[in-house]
């Protein structure tokens, strides 16, 4: 039986490493932690979440929970742990992350055809390959990759955001709950901090004129110096203080936006408020939803801290930023997720210019999946438009080169509907979920057949 290399220990790697595995292949997972870490990673453990705990919107007419039932109808493993280190946060899936990378690498540890060495891959393998070493791909690795593409990467900056002490929270101020009144926890799965119009003004502005971090070396340059300094940032991952640069209201529309909640003090909506969601199981962490940052450490306790219910809170985690690197996929890679110049070579997660944990995880299943196919003799997968993976794969293979940018799971990319009667914006949502489930459904049962065969022969 053939042996197939995969490189980088993240999503997308764990999850391509288990598909292949359970389809009877040896596999080599290469991971380079400890011995290298990336400037944004805090552990070896592999499938570590370094920016959100939440995998995406659970709800099966939003984009990102398409995408979830998808994966688990195609047995993502990486789903299955998620789902046993879940923690509340309403129509999301989120994860105790430490809980969630101690079962992943637990399982491939675990497994039998799996080898994982703990060391940087500097070249690009011989015979059937995945790369899938991230947004943090080593400056060796990238020189790889560059000299085999023959292009200049792009890339963008991504930013995390900071945690807090539960303990540290002023409950006499914050209250719990969740929009619309969606959640697992009767009371609320989100403590919410409300600020009046003059409160968030006040917030903005200091935040506007904050001093911020400048890049590391690793992150003003890439490959050999090529774009050097270019801030070239990912739109729905901004950093807070950029998103507070575009307007006074920016950010009351954007992630502090008030609607569907209501501050139990006065009865009536805030001005704008800021969410908190829970980051662990036993719920002692709390992060902030939608403030990845940049700032300075100093000023983030200062200017967080102006936040009504923070003015005395302890950061278990600062919010940082960090270079991501990906490819110009649609000059160079085919919808099987192959390399065009060789079609043994897979690529998945990030480096492909797929956004979202979710996507991350989906696609190194698929490139699991097609490398297992290859290794076979068998024609890889190209997944129905119709459905969400097929719909961001289709996009990172098709879109315009010149214009190439990452691309989160949504219903924009994924095919019209047909002509028919007048839907508004939630029933178009439920008429291309339902589609997807329909075309998912007639189109994999062929390769659930294939695993089971091949999981009898283990």
């Amino acid at each position: 039986m053939s042996k197939v290399t995969v490189v980088g220990g993240g999503l997308a790697g764990s999850e391509a490493a288990w598909q292949l595995a359970e389809r009877g292949l040896d596999v080599q997972l290469f991971e380079m932690r400890p011995s290298l870490s990336t400037g944004a990673h805090n552990t070896q453990q592999l499938a570590e979440l370094v920016c959100s705990n939440s995998l995406g919107s659970q709800l099966p007419d939003r984009a990102p929970g398409v995408l979830l039932a998808e994966l688990e109808h195609m047995g993502s493993m990486l789903i299955e742990c998620a789902r046993g280190a879940e923690v509340p946060a309403g129509g999301a899936l989120a994860v105790d992350r430490s809980v969630f990378a101690a079962n992943v690498t637990g399982r491939l540890e675990r497994h039998p055809r799996i080898d994982i060495v703990r060391q940087e891959m500097r070249s690009i393998p011989d015979g059937i390959a995945i790369i899938a070493t991230g947004p943090l791909t080593s400056p060796k690795m990238s020189d790889e990759l560059a000299k085999l593409s023959g292009e200049e990467h792009l890339y963008f900056f991504d930013a995390i955001s900071p945690i807090v002490e539960a303990q540290s929270i002023d409950r006499s101020i914050a209250f719990r709950g969740s929009r619309y009144g969606r959640g697992v926890r009767e009371e609320g799965d989100y403590i919410n901090c409300p600020l009046t119009e003059y409160e968030y003004a006040e917030f903005v502005r200091a935040l506007v004129n904050a001093d911020r971090i400048p890049l590391r070396s690793f992150e003003s340059a890439i490959s050999g110096g090529v774009r050097a300094g270019m801030h070239q940032y990912f739109e729905s991952c901004l950093p807070l203080e950029i998103l507070a640069e575009r307007g006074e209201m920016t950010l009351a529309y954007g992630p502090l936006r008030p609607v569907g909640l209501l501050d139990p003090r006065t009865g009536s909506r805030p001005h704008a408020i800021v969410q908190l969601r829970q980051d662990d199981l036993a719920g002692d962490l709390y992060n902030l939803v939608g403030f990845q940052t940049n700032l300075r450490v100093g000023e983030q306790r200062r200017v967080l801290r102006m936040i009504p219910g923070l003015e005395h809170a302890r950061f278990a985690r600062y919010g940082q930023m960090h270079r991501n690197t990906f490819m110009n996929s649609p000059q160079l890679l085919l919808p099987t997720l192959q390399f065009r110049g060789r079609d043994d070579l897979f690529f998945a997660g990030q480096i492909t210019g797929v956004e979202g944990y979710m996507g991350n995880i989906a696609t190194g299943l698929l490139a699991g999946v097609n490398a297992a196919r290859r290794a076979d003799g068998e024609v890889p997968f190209v997944m129905p438009s119709e459905t969400m993976l097929g719909a961001l794969c289709h996009y990172i293979t098709h879109s315009a080169p010149k214009n190439f940018q990452p691309m989160k799971a949504n219903f924009g990319i994924m095919p019209p509907l047909p002509p028919g009667k007048r839907m508004n914006r939630r029933e178009r949502a439920r008429a291309r979920s339902e589609r997807a489930k329909s075309a998912l459904e007639e189109f994999w049962p062929v390769q659930e057949e294939t695993l089971r065969i091949a999981t009898t022969q283990i």
